[in-house]
């Protein structure tokens, strides 16, 4: 109770010198202004990196923990692969080529899979034992859409959380159907949406083109056009032989649970069949991603760290200046009984407050840039859409402000408390 007390009289005293001495405050303020702004801004920018580059980090690499095993080419690798992890959830094989939906013997709108508002430069590449060609050479330009296309043998997203947008995902508990269930990504979404092209689907190898079903969109992380089938779908018309082949197949990959027991059955089966130095990477990309942010953002927090201490030298001297101005108040303070530790609170109060009067100022102007930013550049910088303010850099603000209050208050306080009493009567 006496510590509270002396607390809320040193507050109120603090406060009514703050309103005394407006542009003294102002001054220190301005000192601070910089310092705080810059560590707001800091933790502010760090943290929006950190949501957006880790957003889609598991979407392309995957979840932490989970091993992924890249096929090697030789002969019955990829049958081996679809053997061993049928009917399994703990693994999942992907098999990644490229296919083209609409008009025949065209060249596609989006040439090599690009996004549809950027051009790549170049024409598609089927690459085999033979050598690589353009199976477009000399075809006009048509309404077709080329992407990429991933066979899955069950539920990837165990292991890359894909974020299902509008309809629904692949249903690997019904049996396959002859026309093709497909799950857009947004950017192939986008190009069926903007382009008007025939449901006819051409995949290398296929015995007949397919009538592909569209039956949702999901956010991959991929800035192409890709979609996602059922392996027992694609095999409905891709003979398994050209599926097994490693000189016709694209990439293959396995993506499994840290744990599971697929793992070593299918190193024994791939080294059964020649295939050389085997190796499963463990994904750990947020966390290599985490500590290059945390490192880069030290960085700048040292650099705002220097501008907010020297702000915290010009309270400093403002504080020094008007504890000399006010000897005469502070010693008559003392003759009529005030405890040393409330003259030294009043000092630090009154630079506190102004600490946390400039965290404030420097958070609602942060939150106010980039609410503007936002509504300028979100057309053109996507990153900017349905951003938001990390209250994280807000908390920052409020403690940088508190310790510059504290670096710049200390030794005024120090310095009001040693007064002597005696000094009033000299006064």
């Amino acid at each position: 109770m006496r510590l509270s007390g002396r607390l809320r009289t040193a507050t109120i005293i603090g406060m009514q010198g703050i309103r005394a001495r407006k542009l003294r405050t102002f001054l220190s303020m301005v000192s601070l202004f910089l310092g705080v702004l810059a560590v707001v801004v800091v933790q502010a920018g760090a943290g929006i990196a950190e949501r957006l580059q880790l957003a889609d980090v598991e979407l392309n690499s995957g979840i932490d923990g989970t091993k992924v095993l890249y096929m090697p080419t030789v002969p019955g690798a990829n049958q081996a692969v679809v053997d061993t992890v049928h009917g399994r959830a703990d693994a999942v094989a992907l098999f990644n080529m490229s296919a083209t939906i609409g008009e025949p013997g065209v060249r596609p709108i989006n040439e090599g899979g690009s996004p549809f508002d950027q051009d790549w430069g170049g024409g598609s590449q089927i690459c085999n034992q033979n050598g690589c060609y353009d199976p477009n050479a000399g075809a006009p330009q048509g309404q077709a859409i080329e992407m990429r296309l991933t066979a899955l043998t069950g539920d990837v997203r165990p292991f890359r959380p894909y974020q299902l947008k509008s309809g629904q995902w692949l249903d690997f508990g019904s049996g396959p159907v002859m026309s093709p269930r497909l799950v857009l990504n947004e950017e192939a979404a986008k190009g069926f949406a903007r382009y008007q092209v025939p449901a006819e689907m051409r995949v290398a190898g296929a015995t007949a083109n397919m009538t592909p079903q569209f039956i949702g969109v999901v956010k991959d992380g991929d800035p192409s056009p890709h979609a996602y089938l059922r392996f027992d779908d694609l095999t409905n018309w891709v003979p398994k032989a050209w599926l097994y082949d490693p000189n016709q197949m694209g990439d293959v990959q396995v993506a499994m649970a840290g744990s599971t027991p697929v793992e070593p059955v299918l190193m024994a089966k791939l080294t059964g069949l020649g295939a050389q130095g085997i190796t499963a990477d463990t994904i750990n990309m947020r966390k290599q991603m985490k500590d290059e942010l945390n490192l880069l953002r030290m960085i700048f927090l040292a650099m705002a760290g220097l501008v907010l201490v020297i702000g915290a030298a010009g309270v400093l001297n403002v504080g020094l200046a008007t504890v000399g101005e006010r000897i005469e108040e502070f010693a008559l303070r003392r003759a009529v009984g005030t405890p040393r530790a409330v003259l030294a609170g009043i000092v630090l109060a009154e630079t506190l407050l102004t600490g946390l009067l400039t965290a404030a100022l420097a958070i609602g102007l942060s939150v106010a840039g980039l609410k503007v930013l936002a509504m300028f550049l979100g057309s053109s910088q996507p990153f900017l859409q349905n951003v938001e303010f990390p209250w994280s850099a807000g908390v920052s603000g409020i403690i940088a402000g508190l310790v510059a209050g504290i670096l710049g208050g200390f030794i005024p306080a120090l310095r009001a408390a040693r007064i002597p009493i005696a000094t009033v009567m000299r006064a």
